[in-house]
């Protein structure tokens, strides 16, 4: 049905997910990734072995395709806007990937488009830390290349200060939270804009990497609506074509103000397979290669755990993921990835209309899971 080519740049899980979308659709789909066992080696119609962010690499993968989008931001920028300059599409854009790579140049540019944001100073090195924090707590962020948690930190004391990032960094005002909460928003090139519902986001405090999250999420109708608007205009202030997470902190207070961006796929969307008439997945490909986009209607309410790798040596994680397979209402998605320390191994999906008894059986899986 549909001849594009499709390329995508990154191998990991979200890849994986958005091709298993897109066999339904008669798709060839590509990948560029550096590693030779991620999981969409399983699925890809061609896996090449290469470095996404590797110019060279990136502009010879995209000889044999038509359309190019993402599953992580790590990928060249400069080869991917000489490649829309051969003709080639490229979603999203290599200026909104490029924004998005430095946590400090998306502050400004949601910013400068009015969108509320959690103040904050560019630090560039540590030796500039000390005078920069003007009161604790605060949280210090790698501007570039950080991910799952890494990157992040509490500034809470002086001994955190010297043990603090010697790199370019965000310092951000602490900001007192009641829930934090992602939107997803897809865009066409005609300007087609559909939005999921808000999900609440729990995140392992350690690790600041997402524990579970729940659909519909723990707010007012009025907060949701705040929400929506405001991821809306992100999308519209992007231009984009393709899909953005928006994750946003809603204050004590009841504002509603934008954490960080992610224009892919994202760990936040992932209930969407499920509980969703079309998944963030399937929507990603609709408005890449230019379909009208789907119906974002949530069906039932859900909770959505990951699985995340143990430190103790000889963990017995895949035999608990496998007795959860007798559960009813639960979705296992495992990725196929070796097990270490706080990776990403996959995630369960519990879809029920009654989100009390999902979140009663999210709790047997997580019991189960960390045993």
């Amino acid at each position: 049905m549909i001849q594009t080519r499709l390329g995508i740049l990154g191998g990991g899980q979200l890849g994986a997910m958005l091709i298993q979308s897109g066999i339904g659709m008669g798709i060839s789909i590509s990948v560029l990734e550096a590693d030779a066992h991620a999981p969409c080696a399983l699925y890809a119609t061609s896996f090449v072995h290469g470095d996404p962010m590797r110019y060279e690499d990136v502009i010879a993968f995209g000889q044999d395709v038509d359309v190019i989008t993402i599953e992580k931001e790590a990928v060249n920028v400069a080869a991917l806007k000489a490649l829309r300059d051969q003709g080639k599409k490229v979603f999203p854009s290599p200026e909104i990937i490029g924004m998005v790579q430095d946590k400090y140049l998306q502050k400004t540019f949601l910013q400068q488009n009015g969108v509320p944001v959690v103040p904050g100073v560019l630090i560039a090195e540590k030796s500039e830390l000390a005078a920069a924090v003007q009161s604790l707590p605060a949280c210090l962020k790698l501007c570039r290349d950080g991910y799952d948690g890494r990157g992040v930190m509490m500034i809470r004391n002086q001994d955190d200060i010297r043990d603090a990032f010697d790199a370019p960094s965000v310092l951000e005002e602490f900001v007192s939270i009641s829930e934090e909460i992602s939107v997803i928003v897809a865009r066409s090139e005609q300007g087609e804009v559909r939005f999921y519902d808000a999900v609440s986001m729990v995140f392992d405090k350690e690790k600041h990497i997402l524990d579970y999250q729940l659909c519909p999420a723990r707010i007012s109708e009025q907060v949701s609506r705040k929400a929506s608007d405001l991821a809306i205009a992100v999308a519209e202030a992007l231009d984009l074509v393709g899909i953005v997470a928006v994750e946003m902190f809603v204050t004590e207070q009841g504002e509603v103000i934008v954490n960080e961006l992610a224009p892919r796929p994202h760990n936040s969307g992932h209930h969407s397979i499920e509980a969703c008439i079309t998944s963030q997945y399937e929507q990603l490909l609709r408005a890449v290669l230019g379909l009208p986009l789907g119906d974002t209607d949530t069906q039932a309410a859900s909770v959505m755990v990951n699985i995340i790798g143990k430190a103790d040596i000889g963990s017995n994680l895949s035999q608990s993921v496998r007795s959860l397979y007798s559960l009813k209402d639960v979705h296992v998605h495992w990725y196929g990835k070796k097990e270490r320390a706080g990776r990403k191994l996959g995630h369960v999906t519990i879809k029920n209309a009654d989100i009390t008894l999902a979140l009663n059986t999210a709790a047997s899986v997580r019991k189960t899971l960390n045993d």
